[in-house]
């Protein structure tokens, strides 16, 4: 079943707000005091509603035991992205399962991965058609504005709660000292609502703990894992991920053939992603065993592979990559095979690999490094827009769509079909799955 954007967004709010209510009421019957549990000041968990959103679109075509499975699994990366995410915007840990079993630092444990996996079936395989339903009981001319108002309503929310929070103490208190009356009544108004935020997620969450920030190196470029050092990594991985997977299906199938997702240069946008998000997923575990690295590898490259396959066919509407023929398929989407490959990468690019790269990287001089890193994010972002077009294009061309606007008479003119079946060769339409 597909979804339209504004289901998808209603989809999101509901469960955003139902995750609100359930936290809410826990934490309030734990600490004996209503605690507002929403990381903004909307009645709403969006952490829900994300997770709800995404596994009722990508998990879409799984049933029993394997959507369980899928979902727990996402649900999992989630929270433990979530966790990081709160530790690195905020320098504190708002949750922490350090004293349940089976956890990793306290991010997550087995016990509520299990919950969110049985919460998301039940979610998918009966909530979602009930809620569509409540959504089409909304007059039809009434409902883009119910949606759109109330995600312009949750942005202005999320920016504000993040930009006060970030800015309380030393800038406010900078604030307060300008001249100017209305910047200081403005910045008191700030303050004041970034206290009673502050106080608030405070009181949700009071075992919160002040993390502890990792050392900065100013002098030395892309130090330790941000970002500036997951870019240059996205850049290496997608250029070697082309290399490899092009000396694969030579040896494998007996000819060359194209490999890359753009249509400028060698790159793997998948193995780039996929590069880059496992060493920032796994930079704080680099150094555990070979077996926890393999099994890290294995779950989220597996997750991330299954995940990418669904969001090329929705926006392109072309499988990219058709593992029907492997055994211990899923949908053709992933293989045991290769989740075990991401497994094994992981393994091989901690121990053996990133520890020559990056100090590579880190020798490049500052001013050079941050310039260049900037000029390939240009390049890249131009190369993605204009291989987005042209797939686009390509799909309207097997449709029988002329060409009217100037963008498809130039992507015609430089994307043939010839062109694109070159540098695409494995792509084809969902319905000849």
């Amino acid at each position: 079943m597909g979804f339209s954007i504004l289901e998808l967004f209603w989809l999101f709010f509901v469960y955003s707000f139902a995750g609100w209510v359930m936290e809410t009421v826990y934490a309030t019957v734990r600490q004996r005091v209503f605690a507002n549990r929403g990381l903004v000041n909307a009645p709403l968990c969006i952490i829900y509603g994300f997770s709800g959103v995404l596994i009722s679109v990508t998990l879409r075509g799984l049933d029993g035991i394997w959507l369980f499975v899928g979902i727990v699994v996402y649900t999992t990366v989630i929270e433990w992205i979530a966790g990081h995410l709160a530790e690195l915007l905020y320098h504190e840990r708002w949750w922490d399962y350090s004293d349940r079993r089976l956890n990793l630092d306290g991010y997550i444990c087995l016990g509520a991965s299990l919950l969110w996996g049985v919460l998301g079936f039940v979610a998918v395989k009966w909530l979602n058609e009930l809620v569509l339903q409540v959504f089409y009981l909304i007059p039809g001319l009434i409902r883009p504005v119910v949606i759109w108002t109330m995600v312009a309503i949750l942005a202005v929310d999320v920016l504000a709660s993040y930009m006060l929070l970030r800015g309380r103490g030393g800038r406010l208190d900078r604030w307060e000292m300008a001249n100017n009356q209305i910047a200081n009544v403005t910045a008191k108004l700030g303050k004041w609502i970034a206290d009673r935020i502050d106080r608030r997620l405070h009181k949700a969450y009071p075992k919160a703990q002040k993390a502890v920030a990792a050392p900065k190196e100013k002098t030395v470029f892309a130090y330790g894992c941000g970002f500036y050092k997951i870019v240059v990594l996205f850049f290496i991985g997608a250029f070697l991920g082309d290399l490899i997977e092009t000396v694969f299906c030579r040896f494998a199938q007996g000819y060359w053939m194209s490999r890359s997702s753009v249509v400028w240069g060698p790159f793997s946008i998948v193995w780039g992603i996929g590069v880059a998000a496992l060493t920032a997923l796994l930079y704080k575990y680099k150094d555990r065993s070979k077996m926890f690295l393999f099994w890290a590898g294995t779950l989220l490259g597996g997750a991330y592979e299954y995940f990418c396959s669904i969001f090329t066919e929705i926006v392109f509407g072309k499988i990219f990559w058709d593992y029907s023929a492997f055994p211990f398929n899923l949908g053709g989407r992933i293989n045991l095979l290769f989740c075990f490959y991401w497994g094994i990468a992981a393994i091989v690019w901690f121990k053996v690999v990133y520890p020559v790269v990056t100090r590579w990287i880190e020798k490049i001089p500052v001013r050079i490094g941050k310039v260049a890193t900037w000029c390939m994010i240009v390049f890249m972002t131009c190369n993605i827009i204009v291989s987005s077009g042209a797939l686009l294009r390509y799909g309207e061309r097997e449709d029988g769509v002329e060409a009217i606007a100037p963008w498809q008479v130039w992507m015609d003119e430089h994307y043939d079909d010839e062109t694109m079946e070159r540098i695409y060769p494995k792509a084809k339409d969902p319905i000849k799955n």
